[in-house]
């Protein structure tokens, strides 16, 4: 693989970190440092500009308005989105678009109609209704809401938690066991209106993400009819985890670019502070930290691509997504933590970026998957059947 990006990528890249530089930041700088929106004024108005250079849309087929750009290109657009103190989870606030709910690509005409479409245009809000109290880290088996058939319609009962933007949304993708006796294969995903009878959202659960929480929702005999079905019964598992797994993708990219920015805040940093008549640059314990800094974050954009280029060939990626999102997830909370104490006092201070990099790095080693469930992902794929 040539890991040199062409040139069209050498200047999509300069392009986004200018517009990260001179219109993100300077914003960034007027917000609260748990801030994850952007005023309506600045928000339209940078959209309206990422959607005259070309961008809008990311993670939208082309078909359907979006930019439809090459994962590899994804990837490096998305290192220099999250370079700024939001970047990890609102990369640009969300100006450049953002895909929603992606399995409903995947959709009918109907149903693309009533959810696809107003979710694109903006007009309807989403979410993604898969893990709950019973465990996350294997949804296939651990779902216990269950769907049952009744003439033309099926009636759900259960729960899920962590559920994000499920108070906001207009609908949803909720994943239930439709057949008891088949793990991975009874499970059904249904769309779900948030104002059908005997849908609740129970409680709002506050995560360690700055201005950001998840809910828990409780289904009492919801009746959803048989055409809000995607995909086909006991087809839902199918649905959810080729998505997740090409999610994985950029979601490690992002952490490598809050680790590239952390790098150069703290070379920064340490080429200018001085203690006891010499600067920290001088210091073998803190040049150390740096090399080790730069080891984690080559590493993780090397694997990463990797990911990316497997993607981009139509090649099964699945074991390369989870060492990409292992790796960088882990490898970034690193950079993080070594660049905060390079910066003594100031690295643990909200005028620096740090602290909420900080707190926000810790989840993504959870998010889109447990690492320690990459890691099993990742050994059942090299050893194959001994693993029983």
């Amino acid at each position: 693989m040539n890991l040199e990006p062409t040139e069209e990528q050498k200047q999509i890249v300069a392009t986004v970190r200018r517009f990260v530089r001179e219109e993100i930041v300077p914003l960034e700088a007027k917000l609260d440092p748990d801030a994850s929106e952007l005023p309506r004024e600045d928000f339209e108005r940078l959209t309206n500009k990422v959607r005259e250079m070309g961008f809008w849309g990311l993670d939208i087929p082309a078909e359907y308005g979006g930019a439809g750009v090459d994962m590899v290109t994804r990837v490096l657009m998305a290192i220099e989105m999250s370079q700024h103190r939001a970047g990890l989870y609102v990369p640009c606030y969300g100006v450049f678009g953002t895909a929603g709910l992606a399995q409903l690509y995947e959709a009918t005409e109907d149903q693309k109609q009533r959810y696809l479409h107003p979710m694109l245009r903006g007009e309807k809000r989403g979410f993604f209704g898969l893990t709950e109290p019973s465990g996350g880290s294997d949804p296939a088996r651990a779902i216990r809401t269950r769907a049952v058939r009744d003439g033309d319609d099926w009636i759900i009962n259960g729960s899920k938690v962590f559920i994000s933007g499920a108070d906001r949304a207009h609908f949803g993708l909720v994943f239930a066991r439709t057949d008891a006796s088949k793990g991975r294969g009874g499970v059904t995903c249904f769309l779900v209106d948030t104002d059908m009878k005997g849908f609740h959202v129970r409680r709002v659960v506050h995560t360690l993400r700055s201005s950001h929480y998840a809910t828990e929702l409780q289904f009492e005999d919801l009746r959803v009819p048989n055409a809000n079905i995607l995909g086909e019964v006991n087809g839902g598992f199918a649905i959810a985890n080729e998505r997740l797994s090409r999610q994985r993708v950029p979601y490690a990219a992002a952490c490598i670019g809050v680790a590239v920015k952390a790098q150069e805040l703290a070379i920064e940093y340490a080429k200018q502070r001085e203690t006891f008549g010499a600067r920290l640059a001088t210091r073998q314990a803190v040049q150390w930290m740096i090399i080790d800094n730069e080891i984690d974050i080559r590493s993780s954009l090397w694997l990463t691509l990797a990911a990316a280029d497997k993607v981009d060939r139509g090649e099964p990626f699945r074991m390369e997504a989870g060492i990409a999102k292992l790796v960088a997830t882990e490898a970034g909370g690193r950079v993080v933590d070594r660049a905060m104490q390079i910066h003594g006092g100031y690295g643990m201070t909200k005028d620096l970026p740090f602290e909420r990099w900080y707190r926000e790095m810790r989840i993504r080693r959870v998010g889109e998957g447990p690492n320690e469930v990459q890691r099993h992902v990742i050994a059942r794929d090299l050893l194959g059947g001994s693993l029983r």
